[in-house]
C-alpha cells in the first residue's frame, strides 16, 4: 500500500472532531477511495460504503426524509452491516451524484450516532452546494496525485536520507555527491511516472514503464471520455484545451496562447472552459503576477496565464513516444523546460501555493512567484546545463523598486549560494512549503470609551 500524508491527516481529524463529518475532493484516479475504506476498516469495527455511482437506488436516499431516524431507517435497507452505537462509520462515495446529500448530513451530524466521512470527484461536476454547507458540519480536505515525498516514501527513501536533505536545504549546504546523483535520478523517475496511485504501483511492482504508459494513456483516455460525457453540445472546448496543454507548455515562452484555439479568441467565450478544467482537478493554470509585491492576488492578470496539468506523468505520457527514456537519460537534445516547470508547478500547488508568475518588458520573464509569510520569493527553473544564467531573475532581485530579499533556482546541480540567489537541486522543490503561524492572534479592544 501507498504511503499518504493524507492518512495521517484523516486519523487526526476524527480524533479531534467529535460532530463533524469529513469530505476528500479531489480528481479522479487519485486514490481517494482506497485511502478512505482502508482507515475506515483499520479504525471502525462496521464500516458502510455507499457509492451514489454504482448504487443508482442510493441517490433517492435522502428524498423527502423528514429527519435522521427517517434517514437511518433508509440507510440500514441499503446495507448487511449492523449500524451500532458509536463503532459504525458510513462513507459516502462520489457524493456529486446525490445533491440531497447536503441538507441530509447536517441531520446526520446532528443526530451524532455514527461518524461519516464523504469522498467526491471533481472531473465534470460542481461542489458548490457541498462546499456551502455550514461550518461544524462538514470539514474539507483536498487531495492530490502523490507529490515527489510520497514518490519518495513508495520508492524507500529512507527517513534519515530525507533529514539530511532537508538540513542541506535549510542550511544551504551542499548534498553528498553520490546522494544527490541518485536523487537527481529518482526525480527524473517521478518525472515519468508521476503521482498517479495506479502508474506508481505498477512502477514498484513490476518497474515496467511500459505498463506504466499504457495505465496513464488509459488515465488520459478517461478524462477525455468524462469530459465528452460532460459537454456533450460542445458549448464548452475543454477537449481542444485540454489536448493543447503539451504543445503550449513546449512553447517558447509556454503561455496559453488563445488564438491556437480560435483566431477570433475571446476570454470570455472560453473563460468556463479554463474553469471547468481548473475546478476538475484537470489542469493548473498559473497567471502572471504583473507586480511582484504581496498580496500577489491584487497584481493577477486574469488573461495571461500558463495551463500545467495536474500530474506529470500524465503530461510526459501524452507527448511523443520515447521521451520517458530520454527524461531519464538526461538526453541534451529534448527540451525539458516544460516538464521541469509542470513538475514543480504540481508541487507547489498540494504544498497550497496559489500559482503565479511574473513578466515585464524591464525585467523579463520569471517562472513563479510564491507568498511565504509576508515576502514574495521568485523561482528560476531550469533543465538544462546553463542553469548559472538567469537574467529575469538576477534582474527582478538588483531592482529597488521591489525590494526582493531573496530568490532560488532549481536545477540538476547541487547546492550553492551566490548573493541573494540559492540554487538548488531540482528535488529539494518539494521543501517548500507554507509556513505555519504559531503565533497568537488576541486583539482586546478598549471598549470603556462606548459603555
Amino acid at each position: 500500500m501507498l504511503r499518504r500524508r493524507i492518512e495521517s491527516e484523516i486519523d487526526a481529524f476524527f480524533k479531534t472532531n467529535i460532530k463533524s463529518a469529513l469530505l476528500i475532493i479531489g480528481a479522479r484516479q487519485i486514490g481517494k477511495t482506497y485511502i478512505i475504506r482502508d482507515y475506515c476498516k483499520s479504525n471502525y469495527d462496521n464500516f458502510v460504503e455507499i457509492n451514489f455511482i454504482e448504487n443508482r437506488a442510493a441517490v433517492g436516499l435522502f428524498d423527502n426524509a423528514s429527519d435522521s431516524d427517517d434517514i437511518i431507517t433508509r440507510l440500514s435497507l441499503l446495507t448487511d452491516v449492523p449500524l451500532v452505537l458509536g463503532k459504525t462509520i458510513i462513507f459516502f462515495d462520489e457524493v456529486q451524484e446525490c445533491k440531497e446529500l447536503v441538507t441530509a448530513i447536517k441531520f446526520l451530524v446532528d443526530d451524532g450516532r455514527f461518524r461519516y466521512i464523504l469522498s467526491g470527484s471533481l472531473l465534470g461536476v460542481e461542489l458548490k452546494s457541498i462546499r456551502s454547507i455550514p461550518v461544524g458540519y462538514l470539514q474539507i480536505f483536498d487531495m492530490y496525485p502523490l507529490d515527489f515525498e510520497e514518490f519518495c516514501m513508495a520508492n524507500n527513501v529512507s527517513d534519515a536520507v530525507t533529514k539530511r536533505l532537508h538540513a542541506s536545504f535549510d542550511n544551504k549546504t551542499p548534498v553528498d555527491e553520490l546522494i544527490n546523483n541518485k536523487m537527481l535520478e529518482l526525480f527524473h523517475l517521478y518525472l515519468v511516472v508521476g503521482g498517479m496511485p495506479a502508474a506508481v504501483d505498477e512502477y514498484i511492482k513490476t518497474k515496467d514503464l511500459s505498463i506504466v504508459g499504457r495505465i496513464q494513456s488509459g488515465i488520459v483516455r478517461q478524462y477525455k471520455q468524462d469530459i465528452a460525457k460532460y459537454d456533450p453540445d460542445n458549448k464548452l472546448y475543454l477537449d481542444e484545451i485540454f489536448e493543447l496543454i503539451p504543445s503550449e507548455l513546449n512553447s517558447k515562452n509556454k503561455r496559453f496562447i488563445m488564438k491556437n484555439l480560435n483566431e477570433n479568441f475571446k476570454l470570455s467565450r472560453y473563460e468556463n472552459s479554463f474553469i471547468w478544467l481548473k475546478e476538475a482537478g484537470v489542469a493548473l493554470p498559473a497567471y502572471c503576477a504583473n507586480e511582484p509585491t504581496v498580496p500577489l492576488i491584487l497584481s493577477k492578470s486574469t488573461n495571461l496565464f500558463k495551463l500545467f496539468l495536474s500530474d506529470i506523468g500524465l503530461l510526459s505520457a501524452m507527448y511523443s513516444d520515447g521521451i520517458q527514456m530520454k527524461v531519464l537519460s538526461n538526453e541534451s537534445d529534448i527540451n525539458c523546460g516544460a516538464i521541469y516547470e509542470n513538475a514543480v508547478a504540481q508541487e507547489l500547488h498540494a504544498h497550497g501555493f496559489k500559482l503565479y508568475y511574473f513578466n515585464s518588458k524591464k525585467q523579463g520573464e520569471v517562472d513563479f512567484l510564491i507568498e511565504l509569510g509576508d515576502r514574495v520569493i521568485p523561482i528560476e527553473i531550469k533543465s538544462g546545463k546553463t542553469y548559472s544564467r538567469h537574467h529575469a531573475l538576477d534582474n527582478l532581485i538588483s531592482s529597488k523598486e521591489y525590494n526582493i530579499e531573496n530568490g532560488y533556482v532549481f536545477a540538476d546541480t547541487n547546492v550553492s549560494s551566490n548573493g541573494k540567489i540559492t540554487t538548488y537541486p531540482i528535488y529539494f522543490i518539494d521543501f517548500i512549503r507554507k509556513q505555519q503561524n504559531t503565533d497568537d492572534m488576541i486583539y482586546d479592544m478598549d471598549m470603556s470609551v462606548l459603555q
